[in-house]
């Protein structure tokens, strides 16, 4: 067997001319052809490009049921109940199970891909969850009953919370630090993208049965398994299992010079050798006091991304306007313009994360957020229930401004930095599975709450939920940006993570 702990040349090299041999078992670790030699900007756009489709699906798929679930509910016959396990549900409580059932499977699936991706890494975990992507879609189409629905949205659902584990984790651990937040972000631009796809997909084919309207998604799923055999491993990954030549030969594709790549490969040896001293597993590891303030960061951030009341627009928008006495077609239209909003704010937020900040994004957006959505909530008390239509959408498409171009574009990129390397898969699993266990909460009980409180008394829970996601990050959660990997857990291991507010009393 050939030594995998080969140690680094010149590193003063440029391009793939001088580069170490690799062996075949290392060369198909690294997954770059020997011959490759391309400007390493285009490789990491490649990159990031193609993981993110994986967020193109996760987005389409949780997007879609919006507008289908009263044609699922006619084609099902739910009327105002169903039978269901021997007892009449709601129909409410009935489309709440169809739309939430995809989030408990992403629960299951970000906690079960954390343990996947240390035994066969980042890429072969993201082939699998495509795999799962397109037998999921497949299977809910051609669903006859609501519990075999139930059924495929929560298959669907391991796919969801697997590559919300893993691509963003992924794209981070390739990226450059002084642009990662940008590269992670195309993540995000990719779920808005599904978003307002799935939104375009309703309007225009409103009268398609809605098992098309779902199976279209295994087209995304079949291009991202093929784009992804063709990119290559993680580097920390690969150094973590002790595969140090193809580190170097991956990092050297993305990164502008040799000598960067291979200091790059030395810090993270440098990491590794100092954690390998531990004894304790990722898991138990996760129980360490130092560790407690990425933690803390990381999850809070990944919960108020869902608890704020985005996810609650994306998913009930139609049901709620139509609900409130809103023309269904006007409804199924203020949800393209969700979308719409999603995907231009993404895209903004992108740009100003590497140079704005993730912590100055988050706290100048979020007071916008919590204004709109009282504002929101509020037309609809003063007016009992029947406020302008036009400005409704406005206050409604204001959130979406605030949201989307602020912690949205944070909540999958700080967890795919503030965690240790190696606490990374177990780190990031739970970041996932908090995110989406929130989502869970939020979807399965939102028609609820609005019956209960009204949708005016509704809104203004989450704007006081805004409120106190920007006190949170304003007291724990760091700025990363421009802060290589090491250097971030280097600052978790000197006490010196917390922002200086915070410092002082913790």
């Amino acid at each position: 067997m050939p030594d995998r702990r080969s140690q680094p040349e010149d590193p003063g090299d440029r391009g793939f001319g001088d580069e170490p041999k690799l062996s075949p078992e290392e060369q198909k670790l690294s997954g770059i052809p020997a011959e490759t030699a391309s400007s390493s900007t285009r490789n990491i756009y490649y990159v990031a490009f193609v993981a993110a489709l994986g967020g193109l699906l996760y987005g389409y798929d949780t997007g879609v049921i919006s507008g289908t679930l009263d044609q699922i509910a006619q084609d099902f016959g739910i009327t105002k109940s169903y039978e269901l396990f021997g007892a009449t549900i709601p129909r409410n409580t009935v489309e709440q199970m169809i739309t939430s059932s995809i989030l408990l499977g992403a629960v299951i699936g970000a906690l079960v891909a954390g343990p996947f991706t240390i035994r066969f890494g980042r890429r072969g975990t993201i082939i699998t969850v495509a795999a799962i992507f397109g037998v999921g879609v497949i299977l809910a189409g051609l669903s006859p009953e609501p519990l075999t629905l139930i059924g495929s949205r929560l298959l669907l659902g391991l796919a969801v919370g697997g590559s919300t584990q893993t691509i963003p984790t992924y794209i981070a651990e390739l990226s450059p630090p002084d642009r990662r937040g940008g590269f992670v972000t195309f993540f995000n631009v990719a779920i808005g993208i599904g978003i307002l796809s799935a939104a375009l997909v309703n309007v225009i084919f409103r009268d398609v049965a809605w098992h098309w309207k779902i199976m279209v998604a295994v087209v995304p799923a079949v291009f991202l398994i093929i784009g992804i055999l063709l990119l290559p491993e993680s580097p920390r990954w690969l150094v973590h299992r002790n595969y140090i030549n193809p580190a170097r030969r991956v990092l050297r594709w993305v990164r502008p010079s040799g000598q960067v790549a291979d200091r790059e490969v030395r810090d993270i040896q440098d990491v590794m050798r100092r954690e390998n001293e531990a004894e304790e597993g990722p898991w138990r590891a996760l129980g360490e006091k130092w560790l407690r303030p990425a933690l803390i960061a990381g999850i809070a951030v990944a919960i108020f991304t869902q608890i704020t009341g985005l996810e609650m627009m994306i998913y009930y928008t139609p049901v709620i306007l139509t609900d409130v006495g809103f023309p269904s077609t006007f409804s199924l239209q203020a949800n393209v313009y969700v979308g719409v909003v999603y995907v231009v704010m993404t895209l903004v937020g992108k740009l100003l994360v590497d140079r704005i900040g993730r912590r100055r994004l988050m706290l100048t957006m979020l007071p916008g957020s919590a204004v709109s959505i009282a504002l929101f909530g509020l037309l609809f008390i003063v007016s009992d229930d029947q406020p302008n239509r036009w400005l409704a959408l406005a206050m409604l498409l204001a959130f979406m401004f605030f949201q989307t171009g602020g912690i949205q574009v944070v909540g999958w990129l700080i967890g795919s930095e503030v965690y240790p390397l190696r606490i990374r898969p177990a780190a990031t699993g739970l970041h996932a599975a908090a995110l989406w266990g929130s989502n869970l909460l939020v979807t399965s009980t939102a028609l609820t709450l609005v019956s209960t409180l009204t949708l005016g008394g509704a809104m203004l829970v989450y704007a006081m939920l805004n409120v106190t996601a920007w006190i949170v990050v304003f007291f724990r959660v760091p700025e990363t940006k421009g802060h290589s990997l090491e250097a971030i857990e280097q600052s978790l291991k000197r006490g010196t993570f917390l922002p200086k507010p915070a410092r002082k009393g913790s």
